[in-house]
């Protein structure tokens, strides 16, 4: 990373997990179809007395095809939960065109160069 690149350059995309819901959102509103995620449902206990189990999705997998991503950012301007960012990185080393696919493991490593403010 430059530490000279202007502050609304786009890099790379970088994904908290965490805040992942499986909505597909991302990746239905994406016009190239670049966005790969699998989840599934689990059934967590009740919180407590009277309460019922709750069924929540569990991610799976979540990549990035960057040899088709267009960077346009519609992405992460549409997670309702936060859970999408720009990343200043810009770097990432592929031999083949196979490897541009960028799993849920690498976009999450990329979270650190995500500037503090940018994370709210």
């Amino acid at each position: 990373m430059s530490a000279d690149l202007p502050d609304r350059s786009r890099g790379v995309i970088a994904l908290l997990a965490d805040n992942c819901t499986s909505c597909m959102l991302c990746a239905r509103e994406c016009p190239d179809w670049c966005i790969y995620i699998d989840s599934h449902k689990e059934t967590t206990p009740a919180p407590g007395d009277g309460g019922r189990p709750r069924t929540v999705s569990i991610l799976d997998r979540f990549a990035i095809d960057y040899g088709l991503c267009m960077y346009c950012g519609i992405c992460v301007e549409v997670c309702p939960y936060d859970a999408l960012f720009w990343s200043p990185e810009f770097s990432y080393v592929a031999t083949g065109i196979q490897e541009l696919t960028q799993e849920r493991d690498v976009l999450g490593e990329w979270m650190r160069s995500v500037p503090a403010d940018r994370e709210m």
